[in-house]
């Protein structure tokens, strides 16, 4: 039986775009096409539908963009959508990504009520100085008055964004910021360094940032800060209470399948037979929804054979346990021996463990990502 499958919503538009922001998020204008790009999703998702082949919903997931600008009636109508189209879960897990300065007061209760049973708040940092530095519109007062409100709500599993290595920080500012966000109660906290992004404004005009053995130091108190408040590591930068892993982001990291819709959304889908899909949609808004009104949204790529153990790597060795070689047999339709050349030589090199089957980044390693994943990278003739 088929892995249940994800789905990421993807709704782009933000009140100011932060100048350390890559992804692909667009200024607001005054008056939101809401129900022009609600439209749009639902004849994004019919085009897919033949990728999806009638399989359940484990996840959606809303990100952007600012996700909390569109209506609960507009994410009521993409969820109904959604189960119309294929199974939803009964225990599907429902994410909307916050920013505390965008977010109403009480309309958590109405996204509750639309079918949202998890959010994420991208509260990025609790120092006034930091978040001014960053471009965010929001203070810290701000997100400690939506998590209240999440509790009125009725929401207690929430995730925190919270960046480190921040502009004129140093290690007791990141951890004062971590022991704020922990005080809030979060069952998830996603705790990452501030990395300048090509063509942001802050790649081009880099702000200072601590030097990297600052930041490692940041890391690594912080690590054992979450650790002590019972947050155990699970990937690269999410850390979660018992039981409260990210379902729809252990999808992509396991390798799983998962559609994806809205400008600039990119999916994973494996048709029957094996062969493995990757599809993506128009960036811009207007483009993407006179694109997915013609039916035409998605440009789709097969990935190739000698492009499969990377693209597993890219997405396995994310993880703090790893992943088991019979699982990139099972995902792939490959024998685990094309991966050997790549294993013995990170190896030698202390980066990866493979002992009992299991495939995964030793703590040098994870510092190292980067290269562990790019060692599975296919040869490419001169």
């Amino acid at each position: 039986m088929p892995r249940p499958l994800a789905v990421y919503v993807h709704l782009p538009w933000c009140v100011r775009k932060c100048p350390y922001c890559d992804f692909n998020s667009h200024a607001a204008p005054a008056e939101l096409p809401e129900d022009a790009y609600v439209a749009a999703l639902l004849d994004d998702l019919a085009g897919d539908l033949d990728l999806a082949a009638g399989r359940e919903v484990g996840s959606v997931f809303f990100g952007g963009g600012t996700p909390s600008l569109f209506s609960a009636a507009a994410i009521a109508r993409i969820l109904a959508g959604i189960a119309a189209a294929l199974p939803l879960g009964r225990d599907a897990e429902v994410t909307l990504e916050a920013n505390p300065g965008t977010v109403e007061r009480g309309r958590f209760e109405d996204y509750a009520r639309a079918g949202v049973n998890r959010v994420s708040l991208g509260a990025q940092s609790f120092s006034a100085p930091r978040l001014q530095a960053l471009g965010r519109i929001h203070a810290p007062q701000d997100t400690e008055a939506a998590v209240r409100d999440l509790e009125r709500a009725g929401i207690d599993n929430f995730n925190l964004d919270l960046m480190y290595a921040l502009p004129g920080q140093d290690v007791e500012g990141a951890l004062a910021d971590l022991r704020t966000a922990l005080s809030l109660g979060p069952a998830h906290l996603s705790h990452y360094q501030l990395t300048l992004e090509a063509g942001t404004p802050f790649f081009h005009r880099p702000p200072p940032l601590p030097d990297d053995d600052v930041a490692l130091d940041m890391q690594l108190a912080c690590q054992s800060e979450l650790e002590a408040a019972g947050l155990r590591q699970y990937e690269v930068s999410a850390y979660a209470r018992p039981g409260r892993r990210c379902r729809h982001n252990l999808a992509y990291w396991t390798f799983g399948d998962y559609l994806g819709l809205g400008a600039g959304a990119h999916g994973k889908l494996t048709a029957p037979g094996g062969v493995v899909w990757r599809t993506e949609k128009p960036r811009m808004p207007r483009d993407y929804m006179a694109r997915a009104a013609g039916g035409a949204a998605a440009a789709r790529r097969r990935v190739v054979e000698d492009e499969l153990p990377f693209e597993w790597a890219l997405n396995a060795l994310r993880l703090a346990e790893g992943s088991t070689l019979a699982s990139f047999e099972e995902a792939t339709g490959l024998s685990a021996r094309v991966l050997e050349p790549a294993i013995t030589s990170l190896q030698t090199r202390g980066l990866v463990d493979a002992a009992g089957g299991r495939l995964r980044a030793t703590p040098l390693g994870f510092r190292f990502l980067n290269d562990v994943q790019a060692a599975f990278l296919p040869e490419r003739a001169a």
